[in-house]
């Protein structure tokens, strides 16, 4: 399959994905700063003392290979570690610095987010570096970070710094820095409320390894419904991506077509700009061709011919809720009225069978199950619509946020069982 050519200028990507992070609260009106190298040597780079929050193409700067600069502002006054890293790792094409808070929490205390927390996080990251500190902006620091990415890490902290995260474009560099702080977050979370529990290598490898048993099939046209399916699954994993119940490398949606066809997010595909054709058909057990489905598409096949009612299911990875799919931790749902009658009680999956046996995981649903956590993965939510599902989503998480809020509080106080009865009564009978 060709890839398309990129025809998008660096100045406008480092804009865009600029307004990304801040968007996001992932860096602050004056800190961060993202570089892109061309193939002949130049680099583009964020300003000095310029706000990040309202960047223009035009106060991007150009570095040229002989050292002279272009540009209305002087570059970043970090340009020093970027140069230094691309001089020393060739294959590094862009380069993402910023002040994330989870990722600062762990720079400020010396500690490394440890990516085997999640399969897809160590993939992505690989294990992270660190560096000593120096004064920013000098070249000292420069050696000393470009020393670290020498011994081939491509995730950095900084001490009392940040992070610094490369890669070999600039899709990748962003996924690196984004995954890496959802991974820090979730771990700062699990923290609260209970032991983490980490991948071994094994488990790291079952996730890598795993092939695909499915076929490939070259579909024909698409009618109006099926069309109309695919417009609202995008816009609900959009939606998901926004609200932050799933980033851009993680979450799997999908929606059901017929009796044995349904719809899925591809893999690599990003979250936030995800359109229609971008989806992947998948039809009696074979996938359109020229596409890669999500590693969950076999998953979701089980979890429709076992279950004929639900027409929309959900893999994400919701900050609060992942917390306790990481954890020890039980989450209660019989602690708020509207969790319990959404939710019913929140069950925990064993990882392997997410990646070896999902006509398992399918029987374990249940109309009266419709919600699990997945151990070291996310959430598996199933809904008879794609708006009860993406409800169900939403819910899970507020619950887990307000449960681990009520645990830094005091005890939590769970309802009682003639409480649970009449909500059942009332409501779920």
């Amino acid at each position: 399959m060709n890839t398309p050519r990129d025809l998008t200028h660096p100045a406008v990507r480092i804009v865009n994905a600029m307004e990304r992070i801040y968007r996001y609260r992932m860096t602050t009106t004056s800190g961060g700063n993202l570089s892109i190298r061309d193939d002949n040597g130049d680099i583009w780079i964020t300003p000095a003392r310029i706000d990040k929050g309202a960047l223009r193409r035009e106060d991007i700067v150009c570095v040229k290979a002989d050292g002279s600069v272009e540009g209305r502002h002087k570059p970043s006054s970090e340009f020093p570690f970027h140069r230094s890293i691309y001089e020393k790792r060739s294959d590094v094409k862009s380069i993402v610095h910023a002040h994330p808070v989870a990722l600062v929490a762990f720079s400020i205390s010396g500690q490394l987010p440890n990516t085997a927390l999640f399969a897809k996080s160590h993939q992505i990251c690989g294990k992270v570096g660190f560096a000593p500190y120096a004064l920013p902006g000098s070249e000292k620091l420069g050696e000393i970070i470009a020393g670290v990415f020498a011994k081939g890490f491509n995730c950095v902290m900084l001490e009392n710094h940040g992070v610094v995260v490369a890669g070999g474009d600039f899709e990748q560099a962003f996924k690196r820095f984004e995954t890496l702080e959802f991974t820090a977050k979730t771990i700062i979370k699990a923290r609260a409320i209970g032991e983490i529990q980490y991948l071994n290598d094994e488990q790291l490898l079952l996730a890598s390894s795993r092939e695909s048993r499915l076929g490939v099939f070259a579909p024909g046209p698409a009618n109006s419904a099926e069309r109309a399916i695919r417009q609202e699954l995008c816009e609900f994993v959009r939606r998901g991506y926004h609200q932050r119940l799933l980033i851009s490398t993680q979450g799997s949606f999908s929606a059901r077509l017929g009796p044995d066809e349904f719809v899925i997010t591809g893999r690599g595909v990003d979250r936030a700009h995800l359109t229609p054709d971008q989806l992947v058909l998948v039809r009696g057990g074979a996938v359109e061709n020229g596409k890669q489905a999500s590693q969950a598409t076999e998953l979701h096949r089980a979890i429709y011919r076992e279950h004929p009612k639900m027409t929309a299911i959900i893999n994400a990875t919701p900050v609060n809720a992942t917390a306790f799919a990481v954890s020890d931790s039980v989450l209660d749902t019989r602690t708020i009225p509207e969790s319990y009658i959404f939710l019913r009680d929140v069950g925990k999956l064993p990882f392997r069978e997410l990646f070896s046996a999902p006509e398992t995981v399918a029987k374990r649903m249940r109309d009266e199950f419709p919600v699990a956590l997945t151990e070291n993965d996310g959430a598996l939510v199933l809904g008879r619509t794609m708006l009860d599902a993406f409800d169900r989503l939403e819910v899970l998480e507020s619950t887990a946020e307000a449960v681990i809020n009520g645990r830094a509080l005091g005890p939590v106080k769970s309802m009682k069982a003639d409480v649970i009865e009449e909500l059942v009564q009332a409501f779920l009978k």
